[in-house]
């Protein structure tokens, strides 16, 4: 499965507000859930910070992938969020994480979950892919350059 059938360009954000994890992962689920009515926002936090509290999804170089399945969801789903500032997100690098890239799945959809995840984790190794992404003005360009890279593997 490609990022293009995941991802949409109502469901990318350049410039995050929030200053700390929980922040972070309450500001991604409001702006998620505009997009999946019935599913609320609080329902969304929940399921990210309760994966959160089994250990951080945040894997280092600036980038985070805070996932989890949730009750009620069609399809998998894939959002993505820059904070210029970086939050502190507990990375096994201790750095600031810049990017999140939030995957939520049916609750019935383990394989193709943990499929996405590898995705995402693969294109997110390349340095210069990230930095691109840093350096995006809008969150179209951000959307644009995810799909082109998607495309390339």
């Amino acid at each position: 499965m490609r990022l293009s059938d995941l991802v949409r360009p109502d469901m990318v954000w350049a410039n995050l507000k929030s200053l700390d994890k929980t922040q972070v992962i309450s500001e991604l689920a409001s702006k998620i859930s505009k997009h999946l009515s019935p599913i609320k926002a609080e329902e969304i936090a929940l399921v990210l910070l309760n994966r959160e509290n089994l250990g951080s999804t945040g894997i280092q170089d600036g980038i985070a992938i805070p996932h989890g399945k949730v009750k009620g969801l069609e399809k998998v789903l894939v959002a993505c969020g820059r904070s210029q500032k970086g939050i502190n997100f507990d990375s096994p690098d201790q750095k600031p994480t810049h990017l999140f890239f939030v995957l939520l799945a049916p609750e019935q959809s383990a394989a193709m979950h943990l499929k996405i995840l590898a995705r995402l984790s693969r294109l997110l190794k390349d340095e210069h892919f990230r930095r691109r992404l840093m350096t995006a003005k809008e969150a179209n360009d951000i959307y644009k350059m995810i799909i082109d890279e998607d495309s390339r593997h």
